[in-house]
Formats: C-alpha cells, structure tokens, sequence
C-alpha cells in the first residue's frame, strides 16, 4: 500500500497519533477566503458543547481579520425544508426548525454585512447544489479558512467537499462548537488533520498578518 493510501484509510492508532500529534498551520495562501458555517439564529440558540458567546467572538475577530486584508467572507445558513435527504429512513430523529423566517438568518451576534457572500445550503455540505464553488473561483480562492456550528456536521460536511474539491484548508479550532463535546473532539482530533491543518483563532490570524 503507498504512503498516500495509508494516511487515507489506515485506523490504526499509532498513524492516527502520528497525524494528530504534528497539528500545526504551516502556511495560509495569499487567497484565502473564511467559511462561516450556520451561524443562523436557530442554531446559535441551541445548547451545545462550548458557549456560543466565546465561538461568536472568535468567528468576530477572524472576519475583522479577513475584512482588514479585503479578503472573501463567505456566511452560510441552511435550511433542509424540501430537501431530498430529509424524506429518507434514519435511526436519528432529525432536528426540527420553526418555519420562522427569522431562524434561518445569519445571527445578528456574527459581524456580517452587506457585502459579504451568502450561501443558503439544504444539506450538510456548503458546496452541493449552491454557487459556492463558482463564487470562490471566480475570486481565484485556493485555500479556505472554515468556522462555524456544528463541528462534525455542516463543518465537517464542507470541509469534506472542500477537500475532494481540492482547496487548502485551515479550522479554526476554538471558532466552532457542536451539540456534544465527544463528537467535536473526534473532528478536530481525527478528521480535520487527514484534509487540512487545524490552529486556534490566534494562531490563524498571526499567520494571516504573515502571509499578507
């Protein structure tokens, strides 16, 4: 088996640790935009693993951070109804959403503007069936700084079609949060590092004032 195939499938605990242990941001490309996953009023509402005010505050510095070197922000909010996956066999009960028109918007917690990218998604993945993709590109984006609630769903869902996609990625580790403690570990400790590098809102924004 190559190298590459190894990193890709192997569970065994020593290659994990080996991934896991060297977690680093080694570099940020010149054009980098921040993904800023379901940050919806009905979602920062819910009680999950961290306190929302402390995620909000991170994903707040990153987009001052962004805005000041004029880079891409990109707030994403989803809403399922309709959507194909919603009407398939689960063991899950899937989380219900008021039909409110105000729980689908961008908080008004997250500093977001007028000028920023919206992107409404109706699954976990950012970039299926929505013009994500085509509004990175046409910006001449490489890499991609991803934030967001929660961890191991709309974060991890994107994350995996960004990576298939071919896009540099950085987490923000401490500007996102899930509903259990146990599953967001298990995405910053295991998955992020096999499609990216994983760093602290400190560390990313240091390595932006480097980069730019």
């Amino acid at each position: 088996m190559s190298l590459h195939l190894y990193v890709l499938f192997s569970l065994e605990p020593d290659a994990t640790n080996k991934i896991t242990n060297t977690n680093m941001i080694t570099a940020l490309d010149k054009n980098t935009a921040l993904i800023l996953i379901d940050l919806q009023n009905a979602i920062v509402s819910m009680p999950v693993a961290h306190p929302v005010k402390d995620v909000l505050n991170n994903v707040n510095l990153l987009i001052d951070a962004f805005r000041k070197k004029d880079l891409p922000i990109v707030a994403v909010n989803v809403n399922p109804s309709g959507a194909a996956w919603t009407k398939t066999r689960k063991e899950a009960k899937p989380a219900s959403f008021s039909n409110s028109e105000d729980w689908f918007k961008i908080s008004k917690k997250a500093n977001v503007v007028e000028g920023d990218i919206r992107i409404t998604k109706h699954t976990w993945n950012a970039f299926f069936e929505t013009p994500l993709n085509d509004e990175l590109k046409k910006r001449n984006i490489t890499g991609v700084v991803l934030a967001g609630i929660s961890t191991s769903i709309g974060v991890e869902g994107t994350a995996r079609a960004v990576s298939e996609i071919g896009y540099n990625i950085t987490f923000a580790t401490n500007a996102k949060t899930d509903l259990q403690e146990e599953v967001h570990q298990r995405s910053i400790k295991y998955i992020f590092p096999r499609m990216g590098e994983t760093g602290t809102t400190k560390e990313i924004i240091e390595m932006l004032e480097k980069t730019l």
